[in-house]
């Protein structure tokens, strides 16, 4: 398999975080714990990534990026940003869920269970893919680092790689629950 260069990066959670790798080859991996500001901080944190590296962005192969289930809003601004990147970079980009990266940095015999609101956590076996109260998991993967969950990313997608991937899109475990408005729109005047 030919060299590629591919910058992962998450905001999945309470988290803003970047990797480069080259193939299997870890260069640089960051992540930093923040409940918000993923927004404004991703792109410099993505570009502080490839400079340790002596990287621009015209190196790179493709991206990666984690898709959840997570932070609602976290994971639409990594979606968007690789989709933009990908768009104007004209290369792939490929969505991992958080349960395809934790598989790369967990023990294989630990089940993933991804941490959810209100004590409970996200969950995939045979059973599909749902979510159930944290204490019903008794071995549980320890937690990645936000480092982690992007170089996670990073690798699943070395694996995909040249396949050319759908547009990455957020992973929802269950449907978004929002109802559209009861009452009557307004009436415009003209």
């Amino acid at each position: 398999m030919s060299s590629q260069l591919i910058l992962g990066l998450d905001t999945s959670g309470p988290h803003c975080a970047a990797a480069l790798i080259n193939g299997d080859t870890i260069l640089h991996a960051h992540g930093e714990d923040m409940a918000r500001g993923q927004a404004e901080r991703l792109m410099d944190l993505l570009e502080e990534v490839l400079a340790a590296e002596g990287k621009s962005w015209s190196d790179l192969s493709a991206l990666a990026v984690g898709t959840g289930p997570g932070n609602f809003t976290g994971i639409r601004i990594g979606v968007s940003a690789a989709r933009g990147l990908a768009l104007g970079l004209k290369i792939p980009a490929y969505g991992v869920t958080g349960f395809e990266a934790r598989a790369h940095v967990s023990p294989t015999s630990a089940r993933i269970a991804i941490p959810a609101p209100r004590d409970m956590v996200y969950v995939s076996d045979d059973q599909g893919t749902r979510i159930i109260p944290a204490a019903d998991v008794t071995d549980a993967a320890p937690n990645p680092t936000p480092a982690d969950l992007a170089t996670g990313a990073a690798l699943h997608a070395a694996h995909l790689w040249p396949t050319t991937p759908e547009p990455p899109a957020p992973f929802y475990v269950r449907a978004p629950d929002a109802a559209p408005a009861r009452d009557a729109p307004p009436r415009i005047l003209t």
